[in-house]
């Protein structure tokens, strides 16, 4: 793991378990998450089409058999839903903002349920530049809401209805790869879930899609 962001977010998990260091923990998870927001970014300036799609590792076990289109999808998806359906009980971005049509996304899922070449085969299908849209309103939406969370609230666990909420909008696939996820978001507190899918998710597929990158080498480029 990138040692800097490493230790942004040990520093992080530290601070946001007392409560007299909460506020700068939260300081610590938007540096953490503006520094890999920059790298994403720096996908979409540096980056040729078919680099987003290349799937180079198809075969391997880790995060980095993707590609780095699905990757991207893959992290805000699974925010947006964690943030607004179940911390929140708000609707997600990605209905609000009719994300599905903008980014001609084949599904509303995590993408969770599919594998190798499928994975290519979705991310050829993405618009990038609406998907980048997304990302953004979904990061900013996420900080407000995790602004207005006071630290005994970290406390709190997601609620049987908020669960058969996220159930009935059938975002997580009923694949076995994809629906332990329920489970897996529902048995943690909100602590919890900041430590997971608002940071250390994202730092694992970012340097998933830098192994990608790295991978192509110049091919990847823009010329």
């Amino acid at each position: 793991m990138n040692k800097d962001w490493s230790e942004l977010n040990r520093s992080m998990q530290a601070q946001i378990k007392r409560k007299d260091t909460y506020r700068e923990g939260v300081d610590t998870l938007f540096a953490l998450r503006n520094e890999l927001m920059r790298v994403i970014s720096s996908f979409k300036s540096d980056l040729t089409r078919e680099a987003f799609d290349a799937i180079p590792f198809v075969n391997a076990n880790g995060y980095h058999c993707k590609t780095i289109a699905y990757s991207i999808w893959h992290i805000f998806r699974i925010e947006d839903i964690v943030a607004h359906t179940l911390i929140d009980g708000t609707e997600q971005v990605f209905f609000t903002g009719g994300y599905q049509r903008r980014i001609h996304s084949p599904v509303i899922t995590t993408g969770n349920e599919l594998v190798k070449y499928q994975i290519a085969d979705f991310s050829r299908q993405l618009d990038l530049e609406e998907l980048y849209s997304y990302i953004s309103e979904v990061k900013e939406r996420t900080e407000k809401i995790i602004n207005g969370l006071s630290y005994d609230m970290l406390k709190m666990k997601i609620s049987d209805e908020r669960k058969a909420r996220l159930q009935s909008l059938h975002v997580v696939s009923k694949d076995e790869n994809a629906i332990w996820l329920v489970d897996y978001w529902c048995g943690k507190d909100i602590r919890g879930l900041i430590q997971m899918p608002f940071s250390r998710h994202w730092i694992m597929h970012t340097e998933a899609s830098l192994r990608i990158r790295e991978k192509l080498g110049s091919a990847a480029l823009r010329g």
